[in-house]
């Protein structure tokens, strides 16, 4: 064992022992938060506006609060953006997070120096964790890549903007510099194609233990790696040991994966976004990720499907239950407030209070009443390639509402597939049954003859590749859309169809 495993270890040990005091102590924890955001906000244009000195509790908060998304806030962001101070949160931010909104245009979301510290600790704490679960440190004398966006920052009365990715990498501790792939000059392209080039050719010859991204976009650089050399990833990197994964769920890529590199490794899911760092896996034994309590940042949840009435109830952690649907309202030390997240997550334990990430708010198909959403739909897809031999790329759903004469609407599942299943019908049958399973609604307008079973429209190979470039979208952080209660993303890929 070398000198930095060992530490590693004693490191992770410590980590886990102060987890587990506020593990263990998870609504006094939350509500330390609360108190904390509160008075360090109250003198802030936001906390005066919003009367945070008579807030005394959630109640109060809720009167004094809304719910807002980024629209909402945006009118608060833009002064800040034009270099007012104390606004959202005292002084200025340390950074903007510069990402695409679906209705916005680009969106800056604030990061202090509070906040960006909890996001670097917790992507830190998901590894000390697995660590000290595990017993495995070996792979911190490897090398290690994670896949994101350019550091390079621009800057803006006195406040630097960039990808949050990029952000992050100006924080890798000393100890593992020499250990992190690409270079800093590979990490700067812009182009996604040609820096996932120049880090196969960086990373071929090494010794990569960890490997990090989000899952499509790890595969390209998987699939470039395996065309160059003709070997399976577990064979050009024999002690791969970890993939780190966020963004998506990896359970529809795993077929997939497991044949590029020719074997299981072990993986690690982490909730990050802009706005915080949420939650990561802390058991390679169970399920779920658990919910980050002592990170600045206050959590409120309100019931998906009563999400869009007026005044919705919002409820704090202590009224959570299992197997709910519920929207995540944040309010953090970055100066959001009441903010719509716009992830839909389901608690699957509370004690530990551990979550899966179900969904989009905004993402669902509901055209017909059936309210079909994320976790579902990648539940089916998981279901349907372990009951046959199919591995895919990429996948997407949107509703057919208008099909052809004296035919049903349907759920069109648009599928780039690695290797088509030898029996499409059988296919078909596991993934619409699933969702028959999950979802009482969609069963009941199959049974009632609304909708007629699930169609699939294969993409063309590199289709999805083609449409996320076509957008401005390929590679980094972005993911494609998993379904739409329209087809604006199934109508922009009509010329990636296999007919």
């Amino acid at each position: 064992m070398s000198l930095k495993s060992f530490a590693a270890k004693i490191f992770a040990r410590n980590i886990a022992r102060k987890t587990a005091q506020w593990v263990n102590n998870p609504i006094e924890t939350q509500e330390k938060v609360f108190r904390s955001l509160i008075a360090k906000a109250a003198h802030t244009n936001f906390g005066q506006d919003h009367h945070f000195s008579q807030i005394q509790n959630h109640t109060d908060f809720v009167e004094h609060v809304p719910i807002r998304d980024y629209e909402e806030l945006k009118g608060y962001v833009e002064k800040v953006v034009a270099g007012e101070n104390d606004v959202l949160w005292p002084g200025k931010p340390a950074y903007f997070a510069k990402t695409s909104g679906t209705t916005s245009g680009v969106k800056y979301i604030p990061i202090t120096h509070e906040s960006i510290k909890y996001q670097i600790e917790a992507s830190r704490n998901a590894i000390l964790n697995y660590i000290h679960e595990t017993g495995n440190a070996n792979f911190v004398d490897g090398k290690m890549i994670f896949l994101q966006g350019s550091p390079e920052m621009s800057e803006k009365n006195g406040i630097k903007i960039g990808r949050l990715s990029g952000i992050s990498a100006h924080y890798v501790p000393n100890y593992l510099q020499k250990n992190r792939l690409p270079s800093w000059e590979t990490n700067c392209l812009e182009d996604w194609d040609t820096k996932v080039n120049m880090i196969v050719e960086e990373t071929v010859n090494e010794n990569m233990t960890v490997i990090a991204g989000i899952p499509s976009w790890v595969q390209m650089y998987f699939e470039k790696l395996n065309a160059k050399t003709d070997k399976k990833i577990g064979d050009l990197f024999k002690n791969f040991q970890l993939f780190i994964y966020g963004g998506v769920n990896y359970e529809p890529y795993r077929a997939k994966f497991e044949n590029l590199i020719g074997r299981r490794v072990d993986s690690i899911e982490l909730f990050p976004a802009s706005e915080g760092f949420f939650a990561y896996q802390n058991s390679q034994k169970e399920k779920g990720m658990l919910l980050l309590l002592n990170s600045g940042i206050f959590y409120e949840f309100v019931k998906a499907d009563e999400f869009f009435v007026k005044s919705p109830k919002r409820i704090t952690l202590k009224e959570v239950e299992l197997g709910v649907n519920y929207v995540m309202i944040i309010s953090t030390n970055a100066g959001l407030w009441g903010y719509n997240l716009g992830d839909t997550v389901q608690f699957i334990s509370i004690k530990p209070y551990k979550i899966i990430v179900s969904g989009r708010i905004k993402h669902f198909i509901s055209a017909f009443g059936e309210h079909v959403i994320g976790k579902e739909v990648e539940e089916a897809m998981r279901q349907a390639i372990e009951g046959t031999d199919a591995r895919i790329n990429e996948f997407t759903v949107a509703p057919q509402i208008n099909p052809d004469e004296k035919e049903l609407p349907y759920h069109e599942w648009l599928i780039e597939f690695e290797h088509p299943p030898t029996d499409i019908n059988k296919f078909i049958d596991l993934l619409d049954n699933s969702l028959q399973r999950q979802n009482s609604y969609y069963l009941d307008l199959i049974e009632g003859k609304i909708l007629q079973k699930l169609k699939i429209t294969q993409i063309k190979n590199g289709g999805f590749q083609d449409y996320m470039q076509s957008i401005g979208k390929l590679g980094g952080q972005n993911k494609v859309q998993r379904l739409s209660n329209d087809r604006k993303v199934a109508d922009a890929l009509r010329s990636k169809f296999i007919k």
